[in-house]
């Protein structure tokens, strides 16, 4: 069995009393609300925001009906999902909307932007009181983004544990020119059933460990950026970021499997991992310099990897300049299964050495490890040593 051994805040005085003393920016999901009466600042409350009901194991879609009754308005729901989780999941999950005298509607998309979720909002509006997002990361963050939007409940319904978008405020809509992450809602509920996510390819589960062992350099990121920025930091979320990453070193062996068991604890650690970002307002606990060059890597590559697959391989780097353990992060995705090398991704080492230049440029007001940049040598010597590029 694999362990991460991680040093939490080294400081004597407490990260969550330091941060309390700092102002927080607003935020739609985890906000501070501060009223003023008679001159005199009252009582700061911050507001979570959390899936009021998570279901998790074998054949547990039978349950998203009754999900639905009870936590969503109307009987007219809108799946949101691509050809192959339509195949996979989708008609079923109308069938059984059907037999419970619920109507229901499904769009097809085929890419995750504005244009995409434009379309969404124009066909929730007209014929739906509720979405479903049935996918991966694309076809969640469409459906969160979209019932964002329009004011409707959205639920997720995973079909592959490949990042930890499946719980979620957080939705990733490229932009333009680079990939954006809106602050949304989180679902209302999750319906996980294993037995469908497990009939998913391998590749797709390795890739949400990347997502969760990159956890480890995010909250090293985060302290790194309380200390010298005195950015708020909460060792709540935190900690809860840091076990959902030690979920998957402890059972990589396990993992490597892919049998229902080893499904379950992925989906637990995703789902605890975006209850973390709930908790701190903000996607810190779980994004940090590897997500940069994940994002740098989409810009740069002309065919980039999987989202998780590419903070993995981040995530071994970033953990060399912090000084962490490394080699402990690229065993366990060894192990999994995971890419841990540019060859492994697909992807000419050239590209590599470029978004490593380029990863502090993407998200400047985010303070991590990168914050100063790495020239080229640089980027080439750390790819090299972590054994990224030969």
């Amino acid at each position: 069995m694999l362990s991460y051994r991680f040093r939490l805040y080294p400081s004597k005085t407490s990260p969550v009393a330091e941060a309390e003393k700092l102002p927080v920016k607003a935020r739609s999901s985890s906000h501070l609300i501060s009223r003023q009466k008679s001159g005199a600042w009252l009582k700061e409350f911050k507001c979570i925001q959390l899936p009021r009901e998570v279901w998790m194991g074998p054949k547990v879609i039978s349950q998203l009906v009754d999900v639905c009754r009870r936590l969503c308005n109307g009987n007219r729901a809108l799946i949101v999902a691509d050809r192959t989780t339509y195949r996979l999941a989708g008609r079923k999950v109308e069938r059984l909307f059907e037999r419970a005298k619920f109507k229901a509607e499904h769009v097809l998309i085929d890419r995750a932007d504005m244009e995409t979720v434009k379309n969404v909002r124009r066909k929730a509006w007209e014929k739906a009181d509720f979405l479903l997002g049935l996918g991966g990361g694309r076809c969640i963050d469409v459906a969160k983004l979209a019932s964002f939007e329009e004011n409707m409940s959205f639920i997720s319904v995973p079909t592959a544990a490949s990042h930890d978008g499946i719980a979620s405020s957080r939705a990733s809509i490229p932009g333009k020119r680079k990939p954006t992450s809106i602050e949304t809602h989180a679902p209302i509920a999750i319906v996980a059933d294993t037995l469908i996510i497990k009939r998913a390819p391998h590749r797709l589960l390795a890739a949400g460990c990347g997502d969760l062992v990159a956890n480890f350099t995010a909250v090293r990121d985060w302290q790194l950026a309380h200390r010298v920025k005195g950015e708020p930091y909460s060792e709540y979320a935190a900690t809860l970021s840091l076990v959902s990453a030690q979920i998957v070193m402890e059972n990589a062996k396990l993992i490597s499997k892919h049998t229902e068991e080893s499904v379950r604890k992925v989906v637990k650690a995703l789902i605890s991992s975006s209850v973390a970002m709930a908790i701190a307002g903000t996607s810190r606990p779980a994004s940090g310099a590897e997500h940069l060059f994940s994002h740098a890597l989409d810009i740069v590559s002309p065919r980039p990897a999987l989202h998780g697959e590419q903070c993995g391989v981040g995530a071994i780097m970033m953990a060399y300049l912090h000084g962490e353990d490394w080699q402990g992060i690229r065993n366990a995705l060894r192990i999994i299964g995971a890419p841990t090398t540019a060859k492994e991704l697909g992807i000419p080492e050239k590209y590599i050495i470029k978004a490593l230049t380029i990863a502090h440029r993407i998200r400047p007001e985010r303070y991590t490890i990168l914050k100063s940049g790495l020239t080229p040598y640089a980027s080439k010597r750390l790819a090299k040593i972590t054994g990224v590029i030969p």
